[in-house]
Order: structure tokens, then C-alpha cells, then sequence
């Protein structure tokens, strides 16, 4: 199928060519005529498949039949809901390429960022809005945005936002919006909190999905080096002096492992960027865009950064520290081998991790490539760590301390990073 063969507007088809698309990918083909016809869409697809688009061009599309030639009145008429700033900001400005030759207007609001200029940006008109659900109700509570004219909600990365725990918020903010609005949800991953979910706000949704969700990039060369957890700098460092070139994107779970593998880097020589929660917004952007422009070629990231980041021509991915949730290992590594490339990923499996890997596996049904004639092997005769026995022993050794001892006040006034 060609771009010209969906009921598009000509315009919205000038933006597609001067992209330099030609045919719709498999969930923009499925999703696009079913939000032309106002169905609810509940669909399932992996990051880098196009699903951005899946949404945006049908929604400018509707919007364009009721456009206003005038810029000061307009309303919020669609709603984008994303989990984190740096999708957020992905998605307008991909709103703003498939728009450019229309009268919409977009805009982007997220906390970490000055609130003023925002307000400034809304009170101006806005057709399209894509918000982090917390600077959204902050605004709303203030009385600066007005969801009553919303004809499209779409809910985006619907499993990562439920996992940061926005659950009670995704939920006001669907009661903000007018009860006849459509609603479209995508989400990686479909497991029962989002189905759930699903069930509860979509009317008669339309399903829509495409190839397992459990399934990793297929143009992914995967390998796995086991290694004792102090020994994964060294053979990080070993790997990037004899091996891993190009553009590299380093996942730790931890902020403060980010913050000390930079150093490490730094120290020998390397020129690299990070993005973690404690970074200000303009921090992580400019972070990002020096990775994009090539002047450093490392960039260093919590899971913050698994998602919804478009980094073209990325060679390899490494998982410095294994996730424990499986799910995340394959978002991460289709970080590369994207548009038809191939891409690499390592891993380092220490100890303490050798049961996610085993995990890992069992979900993406496969066996990573084991390398085993590196400099830092692991024992053969190391056994995987049990973290929940491990937690437990923890516990009973101190018993003035309860699980969730923190009080339901203090949990509710956490501060939120974004």
C-alpha cells in the first residue's frame, strides 16, 4: 500500500513525501482507517514501529475538517498523554512534521520546566496538546487548560505510564474529557493492569496488533557476557577499545551508576553525555542532542531513556546492569537495528543477575549468544542469587523495620521527578 491509497488530506501527504515515506508501516496501515472512523483502538506494538504516526495523521486529518483559520480561540480538541518529557517532546515534534503544511497549532507541556511559558503557549490557541500526566492536572487545577472540547484522547506507552504508577491519574484525566471523546491506547507490552484499564474507558474498542509483544528486534545481534559485577568497567572498557564502535547507548538502572560510569569514562578518555530523573530538562535535552549531532558518541541513560527516544543510526545498545523486568531488556535493545539496519547489543550478567537473564530469555523465547572468550569471566560455578529469599533474610535481621513502614500521607506527598 501507498500513502495515497488512505483517505488523506493532500497536504498531510506533502508532509509524509518531504519525510521521505512512501508506504505505511503494518500498524499505521491497520490503526489509520479505524481512527478516521471514530473507533476506539486499543493497539499492541513495539517501539520504532511507527505508531506515532499511526495516530498523529489520522488526528490531523480529522482536525483539519473543522480548522480554524484563526489562531487566538482555538481549543484543545486532541490530547496526547505520554509517561515521560522525552517522548513527549518526540511526539509533538513529530505532530508538527506530518502538520506543517495545515493552520494547527501544537504544543508540548511537562514538568521539570518553567510553568510560565507554558501557560503563555496555551492561552495562545492550541488544536493539539501533548502533556506528562502531572504538569497536565496542574494546569488543569489552575485553570489554564480546558479539556472540554477534546474529540481524541490518545494514551500513549500505556504500560510504562501504569509502571511509574500514573494509574489514578490517567483515570482523572479521562474523566476530565468529554464522554463522547475517542480514545486510543497503545502500549508495548499488554499485561492485565492495562487490559484492565482498557476495559474500563474504551467503548467497543477496535484491537490492533502487531507481531509478539514479547518478541525482541529481529535485526538485533544480541550477546551476553557473564562477568563479576566489579569487573563489568573493565570489560566495558575492554569492549570499547577492541569491539563496540560507532554511536552507543549505555543503559544502568540506577542514577547514581550513570553519574559513576561517566566519570569512569571520562577518566579514560571518553566524551559522553547522560539522561536521569535528577537531570533538569534542559540538561537531558541538550544531553540528547549532542548524542543526535555526533559530538560525543556515548550516551549513558537510566530507562528513562528506553522509550520513545528517536536516536537515527544508533550501532549498539549495552545493558551495563540487566533489568529485572524482562520487558524492559527488549524496549532497550530496539533502541538499535531500526529502519531495516542492523544493531548490536551486549549485556553483562553479573552474579545478583542471573536469574533476569533467565527470565529475559524465557519472554523473548531464545537463547542471547553467550560469548565466553573474554578476559573477565564469571565463575562457572557461581549460583544465581534468589532476591526474594535474599529480601526476606534482610528483613528478619532487622526488625524494627516493617515493610511498608511509610505512611499512606507520606507516600501520597512523595515528590514526583517529573
Amino acid at each position: 500500500m501507498h500513502f495515497s491509497e488512505l483517505p488523506l488530506n493532500k497536504n498531510i501527504l506533502k508532509a509524509i513525501t518531504d519525510k521521505g515515506y512512501d508506504a505505511p508501516t503494518p500498524i499505521q496501515e491497520k490503526t489509520i482507517p479505524l481512527v478516521l472512523d471514530n473507533k476506539d483502538v486499543i493497539a499492541s506494538a513495539q517501539t520504532g514501529t511507527g505508531k506515532t504516526a499511526a495516530f498523529a495523521l489520522p488526528i490531523i486529518e480529522k482536525l483539519i475538517w473543522n480548522q480554524d483559520s484563526k489562531k487566538k480561540g482555538k481549543k484543545i480538541r486532541c490530547l496526547v498523554v505520554s509517561p515521560t518529557r522525552e517522548l513527549a517532546i518526540q511526539i509533538q515534534d513529530d505532530f508538527k512534521t506530518y502538520a506543517k503544511f495545515t493552520n494547527l497549532r501544537t504544543a508540548v507541556v511537562f514538568g521539570g520546566a518553567s510553568i510560565e511559558p507554558q501557560k503563555d503557549m496555551i492561552n495562545k490557541g492550541v488544536d493539539i496538546l501533548i502533556a506528562t500526566p502531572g504538569r497536565l492536572l496542574d494546569l488543569r487545577k489552575q485553570e489554564i487548560i480546558n479539556l472540554s472540547y477534546i474529540q481524541t484522547l490518545v494514551l500513549d506507552e500505556a504500560d510504562l505510564m501504569l509502571d511509574m504508577g500514573f494509574i489514578d491519574d490517567v483515570k482523572k484525566i479521562v474523566k476530565l474529557c468529554p464522554k463522547n471523546r475517542q480514545i486510543l491506547l497503545f502500549s508495548a507490552t499488554m499485561p492485565k493492569k492495562v487490559v484492565q484499564l482498557a476495559n474500563s474507558i474504551l467503548n467497543n474498542p477496535e484491537k490492533v496488533e502487531i507481531a509478539a509483544t514479547s518478541s525482541a528486534a529481529k535485526n538485533v545481534i544480541q550477546e551476553l557476557y557473564y562477568v563479576p559485577k566489579p569487573k563489568k568497567m573493565e570489560l566495558c572498557l575492554h569492549l570499547l577499545r577492541n569491539t563496540i564502535k560507532g554511536s552507543i547507548l549505555i543503559f544502568r538502572r540506577t542514577k547514581f551508576g550513570v553519574d559513576k560510569l561517566e566519570k569512569s569514562l571520562v577518566r579514560n578518555g571518553y566524551d559522553v553525555a547522560t539522561i536521569h530523573g535528577d537531570k533538569t530538562q534542559s540538561a537531558r535535552q541538550e544531553a540528547l542532542n549532542i548524542f543526535k549531532k555526533g559530538t560525543v558518541n556515548i550516551l549513558i541513560a537510566t530507562d528513562v531513556a528506553a522509550r520513545g527516544i528517536d536516536i537515527s543510526d544508533l550501532d549498539a545498545v549495552i545493558n551495563f546492569d540487566i533489568s529485572n523486568i524482562p520487558e524492559t531488556y527488549v524496549h532497550r535493545i530496539g533502541r538499535t537495528g531500526r529502519a531495516g539496519k542492523y544493531g548490536h547489543s551486549y549485556s553483562f550478567c553479573g552474579a545478583d543477575e542471573l536469574n533476569y537473564i533467565k527470565s529475559i530469555q524465557q519472554l523473548i523465547q531464545q537463547e542471547i549468544t553467550l560469548v565466553e572468550g573474554h578476559p573477565y569471566p564469571l565463575d562457572k560455578n557461581t549460583k544465581a542469587v534468589n532476591h526474594k529469599s535474599a529480601y526476606k533474610k534482610s528483613e528478619n535481621t532487622k526488625p524494627g523495620k516493617k515493610k511498608g513502614r511509610k505512611s499512606a500521607n507520606s507516600r501520597k506527598n512523595k515528590k514526583r521527578w517529573y
